[in-house]
């Protein structure tokens, strides 16, 4: 399975700008992919504007005849009945899975505008399980614990800002290791009206491995390694970490007396 990244400035508020600068940037990756992977709010950028952050058909089908027109699975973020999701198409273009952001982001007074999920989601594309997450919920790892066993893949599409990007690349890693499996970031680059952006997508591997940086440039990165639940099943297998976790409320030391 390779895995391409999709990052780039993306125009404030302006899905067919946006739209325009994806096909632009998809038309231009030479190598081929099976995945591909956009930021979050991907037409919009992060905004919290209801009118012009909510998908549309057109938006949809946009996304669909891009899965079609290149054969491969699309991931991407979008504002559905008032959530900040991350909608995921199969090959022939057609809905597979969407999450609903659960953790909103209220230093920014996201949860403000938006409503938030209710639960982790997980799908199989093409033999790997994959656990979505949209940005904040970096933050939290429980969520990522709790759905460690059942993954073999994480990912998170972020409007992270370049004053954290540090924070950003080292979370995704971190939830690399401590799980055992794959992680991969997708963050935007360029500026809204509030923040400045760097990219620093990047895709780990079950022990931490760096398969793919995209540094700070505009562009579709396609990983060389092809990304194979195996590689996870080893991991695992070798150093069966998971049979020495406790179970949640395990501490004592944590307990209200």
């Amino acid at each position: 399975m390779k895995i391409a990244l999709c990052q780039f400035d993306q125009v404030w508020e302006d899905r067919e700008a946006n739209k325009a600068k994806i096909k632009a940037l998809v038309a231009s990756t030479p190598k081929p992919f099976d995945w591909i992977v956009f930021p979050e709010m991907t037409l919009s950028g992060f905004s919290m504007s209801l009118d012009k952050t909510t998908l549309t058909k057109d938006d949809s089908a946009f996304f669909s005849a891009l899965a079609r027109d290149r054969n491969a699975w699309v991931s991407f973020g979008g504002v559905q009945n008032g959530r900040n999701d991350l909608i995921t198409l199969d090959r022939a273009g057609k809905l597979v899975d969407t999450y609903s952001k659960i953790h909103l982001y209220s230093f920014g007074e996201e949860n403000k505008f938006y409503k938030a999920g209710t639960k982790v989601s997980k799908f199989d594309l093409e033999g790997l399980r994959v656990v979505p997450t949209i940005c904040f919920d970096l933050r939290f790892p429980y969520l990522f614990w709790d759905a460690a066993e059942q993954a073999d893949v994480f990912i998170n599409i972020a409007s992270w800002p370049a004053r954290r990007s540090e924070h950003y690349t080292t979370l995704v890693r971190a939830r690399a290791i401590e799980n055992q499996c794959y992680a991969l970031g997708v963050d935007r680059t360029g500026k809204d009206p509030l923040l400045e952006y760097s990219g620093n997508s990047m895709l780990f591997d079950p022990l931490g491995k760096v398969l793919l940086d995209c540094g700070t440039q505009d562009g579709v990165f396609v990983s060389d390694i092809d990304v194979t639940r195996d590689l996870v099943t080893k991991t695992r297998t070798r150093f069966p970490f998971f049979r020495d976790k406790k179970a949640p409320g395990a501490y004592e030391c944590l307990k209200k007396n």
